[in-house]
């Protein structure tokens, strides 16, 4: 097999840049503060485009932690620090390979993951012991709830 060195050093650096993404991107949603001062999770999953054929990337913050899935992300934001949490990074499961040791895309976060993912599910998608109770999270997504139809009435606060 032949290697051409232009097209794996261009794959490499769409890699490292792809990860430069990810950064900016859970960043971009801590700064936005979703759900004020609370910790929250940044799930970010794959999406077919009606046209079957483009991929997107739905970057979602939530209060409570999805399943697992393949071709997705788990993160938990703490807005106000510069912590960010990995919990997965599951690829598409025809891609679980690339990620191997040696490999121009080697990830120890992808593999742990993917170890995870088909022999110990319960462990990825165990709530964390900062979660917050069901009755706070009502609480909140309430008064968003409130908040957005008050916004959307055109009242102000004085």
């Amino acid at each position: 097999m032949k290697i051409d060195r232009l097209e794996t050093h261009d794959r490499l650096e769409q890699f490292q840049k792809q990860s430069l993404d990810i950064s900016e991107c859970c960043k971009d949603l801590i700064d936005k503060r979703p759900f004020g001062n609370t910790p929250f999770y940044i799930f970010a999953h794959a999406r077919t485009d009606e046209d079957g054929v483009t991929k997107r990337l739905i970057w979602q913050p939530r209060l409570t932690k999805p399943k697992a899935q393949t071709n997705s992300m788990l993160f938990k934001g703490y807005p106000g620090s510069d912590t960010v949490k990995v919990y997965w990074m599951i690829p598409d499961r025809h891609m679980w390979e690339q990620y191997g040791q040696g490999k121009i895309a080697e990830s120890q976060v992808v593999v742990q993951s993917i170890y995870d993912f088909e022999n110990n599910r319960e462990f990825l998608e165990k709530p964390d012991d900062d979660d917050l109770s069901d009755e706070a999270i009502d609480a909140i997504y309430k008064s968003l709830g409130q908040q957005a139809k008050f916004e959307k009435s055109g009242y102000t606060l004085l």
